[in-house]
């Protein structure tokens, strides 16, 4: 079997664009995938990135085509400007590790996409509390359980973030396989053929 280490943010629409994408060619392939939360505030200073408003207005303007591009592309719904953009992600990273720890990876996943759509469909503020707790009692993940799992899941996500800025991740979503990375939901053809080798 092979795995697919599946570096994201659930703040990130390139995460929300490959999430259903990567988790149909793992179970495909029968691949174990891996989801590990990062902290791209992090991640960027120490690969040479920026943030989405230090970044060139023409970067900012191009990016709007792109997520035009994308949403069409993929036939799903996307606000290009949000309600709830940009807010900190770091407890909804830790609610996903910590459904993960309580119900394994597929919850995690589960949980991980709905977050995504909170801020890119449903307007709804991933920084806050009981926007986290609504949407893992949707998936079964018991508030109480995560709570215990807070401290684990906050070490978990430092230690993803340390890995991910070794590995010399830069942006998400970033795939790897068998040592190979592949950086963007764009590379995601040739995930596959990684994984169909």
């Amino acid at each position: 079997m092979k795995t697919v280490t599946y570096y994201l943010s659930p703040m990130s629409p390139w995460s929300y664009f490959g999430h259903p994408r990567i988790v149909a060619l793992a179970r495909r392939y029968g691949a174990q995938l891996v989801p590990r939360p990062i902290d791209l505030g992090r991640v960027f200073p120490a690969s040479g990135g920026l943030p989405l408003a230090q970044r060139p207005q023409q970067r900012q303007a191009y990016r709007l085509h792109e997520l035009r591009r994308w949403r069409e592309f993929n036939d799903v719904p996307l606000n290009l400007h949000p309600k709830h953009f940009p807010v900190p992600s770091d407890a909804a990273a830790c609610t996903i590790i910590a459904a993960g720890r309580v119900a394994g990876s597929e919850r995690a996943l589960e949980v991980a996409y709905a977050l995504m759509r909170c801020v890119w469909v449903e307007e709804r503020d991933i920084s806050d509390p009981a926007t986290l707790a609504a949407v893992a009692a949707a998936h079964g993940v018991d508030g109480a359980a995560l709570a215990a799992q807070a401290q684990a899941a906050r070490a978990e996500f430092d230690a993803n973030t340390d890995d991910a800025i070794r590995d010399r991740v830069f942006g998400v979503p970033w795939y790897v396989v068998d040592g190979e990375p592949f950086w963007g939901q764009d590379r995601l053809d040739f995930v596959e053929r990684a994984l169909a080798r």
